[in-house]
């Protein structure tokens, strides 16, 4: 595997076993010299090949599938035969095969998991056999250099829960190879199998998973602490990236972990740190500050309040405000709508506490039988200057909300976040037209452009993790930082703001476009190397000026490096 430092690598494998094995196969670009020491001159063609012709050849393959899904069984097939190839082909045609090999087409493939099984991927580990974790542990991990454990418990994949959930943990650790530079055979994805709750999965035949109803309490608690405990002490100096965990869970672990090991959970921080760099952008343009808003949130769920939070820290450390103040500028709302008072301590989960509002605050305001205060009348009163979507409403933006909002806001600031795009609280293109072109948009999902009143196109942000996370757990990874602190995903966020194409044309997108995602991301990375070596959290022994030379020596990349046969000390053995 290539590094800009690192094009020689020494191989144990040869004939058959180099070829199947996806980390070695170069398939017909093994050199005439390479062929004749590994056994394979009779095994291959005549003809080598360069990788940028494998590349065509590879596209011209995949383009001849129209679906998205056979599209991502095709990358999937490649990925199994040949890492190089699959990242090289993925770096050439990045916005193009994101979403094949990511949301939304991997929803399918996740859906669908046990039905199109062929082979495995990552490590399960299953409630049932908990007495024997460390051996398998050990069994998968032995004599690898694990950089990155990409964990998940499956009960919030996409949304659907409880489905195929190594497929999403596989593409998430592609993500990090793809656009942060992570060496693929330093990750692990993980899947902790605690059962599920889907009536369909437990009653399907096929279903590959344990079949049981899903662990909770305190017996989940352990299961999840054993993994954790392994990888510390295992790989005390690798970073574990929570995924899809449920609402229940994701917060309560991330803050039970994040001062023992570097953990970081995409789904509460990721989303929180690309909407804080796509908010940066936004008021920046505006000529205004993180702390002059009024945010109404409307969906308080992991990534709603993830959001908030992120948010919330980023006017403390920004704008100097105390927690207490910086909390005041927000109003969420969930499926009892305003978050106040009077709702009680059955509908407010103890995450939400903070951002609670007084009910003499709300007096006279119009609430249903129940006291709940719907949207339109939130923003009535609240005024607010940013809209912000994470409930999977489609529609919830409505006219009478937008143009409510925009009335005596100059630029009002409008997120429908929400996945997948038949989800989304507003349409862009209504959302432009009800303010008459003047809201500053970033979405969960890719939208086309929309018109400006001078005719020109406004290009809407993709408010998308994956031009913040892989960076993010990239700079915490190469610095060996003990945690990955706020601290430093802010500096990840005003670093990706940094590059917003806003700064420079206000009527252009926000955030920067997802074809230089592997650019912006490595930006992300110096940031936080940068940050937490000046916090003292990092374990290595640079300087803050070296660590853009540091990580562009370090980084992996899609390339072959030249092959020596060494069946004593060789890789593979």
């Amino acid at each position: 595997m290539a590094t800009a430092t690192n094009r020689v690598l020494r191989v144990a494998l040869r004939g058959d076993s180099i070829l199947t094995h996806p980390r070695f196969n170069k398939g017909t670009a093994f050199t005439a010299s390479e062929r004749k020491a590994f056994g394979l001159t009779g095994r291959l063609p005549y003809r080598v090949n360069s990788l940028e012709e494998q590349c065509e050849r590879a596209y011209d393959q995949l383009c001849t599938r129209s679906e998205p899904i056979r599209k991502n069984t095709f990358m999937q097939s490649l990925k199994d035969q040949n890492w190089v190839l699959y990242y090289g082909l993925l770096s050439r045609h990045v916005k193009e095969l994101i979403p094949i090999i990511y949301t939304p087409t991997q929803g399918d493939a996740i859906a669908n998991y046990s039905h199109l099984f062929r082979r495995s991927e990552g490590l399960y580990l299953s409630f049932p056999e908990q007495d024997a974790m460390e051996e398998d542990f050990l069994e998968f991990t032995r004599g690898r250099d694990i950089q990155l454990f990409v964990v998940t418990d499956s009960e919030a994949i996409l949304g659907i829960g409880d489905q195929g959930g190594v497929g999403i943990a596989t593409a998430k650790s592609a993500i990090y190879t793809l656009l942060g530079g992570m060496d693929p055979s330093k990750t692990v994805p993980v899947v902790l199998d605690v059962g599920t709750d889907n009536k369909e999965l437990l009653n399907d035949s096929l279903y590959v998973g344990w079949p049981s109803r899903r662990i909770r309490g305190k017996a989940y608690d352990r299961f999840v602490d054993r993994f954790i405990q392994l990888v510390r002490k295992h790989y005390p100096n690798s970073l574990i990236h929570f995924e899809d965990f449920g609402v229940s869970n994701a917060q309560r672990l991330l803050d039970l972990y994040r001062n023992k090991h570097t953990v970081f959970n995409d789904d509460v921080q990721g989303t929180g740190a690309v909407t804080l760099a796509a908010m940066m952008s936004a008021v920046g343009v505006t000529k205004s500050k993180l702390s002059d808003q009024r945010y109404v949130v409307y969906g308080a769920g992991t990534a709603g309040l993830g959001i908030t939070k992120q948010l919330r820290d980023g006017i403390m450390s920004i704008d100097r405000l105390s927690r207490e103040e910086a909390n005041e500028r927000f109003f969420l709302l969930d499926r009892h709508g305003l978050v106040k008072e009077s709702l009680g301590p059955t509908k407010i989960r103890e995450a939400l506490r903070e951002f609670v509002r007084p009910d003499a605050e709300w007096a006279g305001v119009p609430a249903n039988e129940a006291g709940e205060v719907g949207l339109l009348d939130v923003v009535r009163k609240v005024k607010p200057t940013v809209l912000i979507g994470c409930s999977t409403h489609a529609g919830a933006f409505n006219e009478a909300v937008v143009r409510e909002m925009a009335r005596g806001v100059e630029r009002p600031i409008i997120f429908p976040l929400s996945n997948p795009s038949r989800l989304v609280e507003v349409e862009p293109k209504d959302a432009n037209d009800w303010t008459n072109g003047k809201a500053l948009m970033a979405t969960g999902s890719p939208f086309p452009p929309c018109k400006m009143p001078n005719g020109k196109d406004y290009i809407i942000a993709e408010c998308n993790n994956a031009l913040i996370y892989p960076g993010l757990g990239y700079g915490a990874m190469v610095t060996q930082a003990r945690t990955l602190s706020d601290t430093m995903i802010i500096a990840g966020a005003r670093r990706l703001a940094s590059l917003s194409p806003a700064l420079k044309d206000p009527d252009n997108a926000l955030l920067p476009d997802f074809s230089d995602a592997r650019e912006v991301n490595t930006e992300v990375a110096i940031a936080v190397a940068e940050q937490a070596i000046a916090e003292g959290s990092a374990r290595v022994d640079w300087d803050r000026e070296e660590v853009r030379d540091r990580i562009a020596e370090k980084q992996w990349i899609p390339e072959y490096p030249d092959f020596i046969y060494d069946p004593v000390n060789g890789h593979g053995k």
